[in-house]
């Protein structure tokens, strides 16, 4: 300071006849005009501090002769494309699953099937269908093979069919006697316009089918045709003497078939809603089983500290030296508040993520006395062993300014700290509940507070979460984990 250092190259060691030479190279940089002075620097050789001589530094405006020299405007931002993601594939999956169960609940469910010929038969008037029935027995040739007994049993059941649909609705289940008993009495009764004669009929043929298919009375073919030529005109002297439905029989029957419409509909609703709730509950136990139920319902419903775990993270130096770190969020600079009295011997930078009263915090603080401690010591002809900076009074007084932000029951744990480069620091670490000014919104928290000091330079990294956060542990320690204080940029780092 007061310029910064953009970049420390590495040292480079030349041997000067019996002795080593090493030497690097620091670029600095400064964009305001004016006189500076770069403070004397310690240089540690073996365990014996020394210091360079101050270093007065000129940094003049650049005259540009607009004459010799073109002058351009400023290029334009180039918009870069994010690198893509995979979460396409997830959707895709998604979509492909959800068509494939909604054209299955297409296929079996809604679609309208094509009606085999029972069921195109059923759909057919009952008179209709009994003449067709008698059609397909004499294409059956059963006469021809001698199966009286399998042609006189489809005999009886058209004619019992029949009328079991449009005369009496237990024809099927009565015996012969019980049947012809019935017919005669509606009958007298004038709710059958049928003939004695066609009762006679059908009762000939229905105790000639009994002795058949009981006795094993064999009549022959003529007489078997005969008997179907009766039925068949039986058929056609009942439907001549029912009445025609009226209108409001027909509007009930449209009625009728309208609500079994309705129902059936009903009934493909249900069962499109029964499975649609079967698979997602199923899904959601499955996936629940193999990942916690937890981490299912924040997936659906959403999580900050989830979205934040499993985000693309973001490694990156901040302040001078540099901290590398690995954070959910890229760090933004803040600008920090110094007391009045600290004005002009301290210089801090701080980049933060969210604040101590946010579900997730993390902030970098780099403080940076103007004048060593040791070179005033030096200077005095003090003991220059004693260090700047205390990283247990540091961390005091980092939670007395907890406490003055309204932090309460504050419990305070240290350890010692080492970062994956092996850099030494203090580890102040525990629980407090944090309330924000005017609200009564309190937030119990974990927090930690990692401090690491060389001659002039404090670091401090402090990171808060809530005690309740199930993913925060994972964050904390994978941000801990990445934690390297550098005094230079390696090649890779650089790539």
């Amino acid at each position: 300071m007061p310029l910064e250092n953009v970049e420390a190259l590495k040292i480079d060691t030349t041997k000067l006849e019996a002795n080593f030479r090493l030497s690097r190279i620091y670029k600095l940089t400064q964009f305001d005009s004016g006189a500076y002075t770069i403070p004397r620097q310690k240089i540690i050789i073996g365990e014996q501090p020394f210091f360079t001589d101050s270093l007065s530094v000129e940094v003049s405006t650049v005259e540009v002769d607009t004459t010799k020299q073109k002058l351009y405007d400023i290029k334009p931002i180039i918009e870069v494309e994010e690198p893509g993601s995979d979460w396409w594939k997830w959707v895709l999956i998604a979509l492909l699953a959800i068509a494939l169960v909604a054209f299955l609940l297409y296929w079996f469910i809604w679609r309208t099937k094509p009606l085999t010929e029972e069921e195109e038969i059923a759909l057919l008037p009952p008179y209709d269908r009994a003449k067709l029935a008698l059609q397909k027995l004499d294409e059956s040739q059963l006469l021809i093979r001698s199966e009286v007994k399998e042609y006189y049993s489809e005999l009886t059941f058209i004619i019992r069919k029949y009328l079991d649909e449009k005369v009496y609705d237990r024809a099927l289940e009565s015996t012969t006697s019980e049947l012809v008993s019935r017919l005669n009495l509606l009958k007298e009764g004038n709710q059958i316009p049928l003939s004695k004669e066609t009762i006679q009929h059908i009762e000939s043929i229905l105790k000639r089918a009994d002795l058949v298919k009981f006795a094993k009375s064999a009549p022959d073919t003529a007489l078997a045709e005969m008997d179907k030529s009766t039925i068949d005109k039986a058929i056609d002297h009942v439907k001549v003497s029912l009445p025609e439905p009226s209108e409001e029989e027909k509007l009930l029957d449209q009625k009728y078939k309208e609500a079994q419409e309705r129902k059936k509909k009903r009934r493909k609703i249900w069962i499109t809603v029964g499975i649609s709730l079967f698979l997602i509950i199923a899904t959601f136990v499955g996936f629940g089983i193999k990942y916690g139920f937890g981490y299912v319902k924040d997936t659906i419903i959403g999580h900050e500290s989830k979205e934040l775990l499993e985000g693309k993270w973001v490694k990156s130096a901040y302040g001078f030296p540099p901290v590398w770190i690995e954070t959910p969020k890229v760090l933004k600079r803040v600008d920090p508040q110094l007391p009045e009295e600290a004005q002009g011997k301290l210089n801090m930078t701080t980049f933060a993520y969210g604040t101590m009263f946010d579900a997730f915090s993390v902030v970098i603080n780099t403080t940076t006395v103007n004048e060593p401690k040791q070179a005033q010591q030096a200077q005095q002809g003090q003991n220059t062993d004693e260090p700047t900076f205390d990283l247990l009074e540091v961390s005091k007084e980092t939670i007395k300014s907890f406490e003055e932000e309204g932090a309460s029951n504050i419990v305070v744990k240290t350890d010692k700290f080492i970062t994956p480069n092996n850099a030494e620091g203090l580890k102040t670490f525990g629980t407090a509940d944090f309330k924000a000014p005017g609200t009564d919104n309190v937030i119990n928290a974990e927090y930690t507070l990692l401090c690491f000091a060389n001659e002039n330079v404090l670091q401090q990294i402090i990171i808060t979460w809530s005690k309740d956060d199930d993913y925060a542990d994972e964050m904390i320690e994978r941000i801990t984990d990445s934690i390297e204080l550098k005094a230079e940029e390696t090649e890779e780092e650089k790539e």
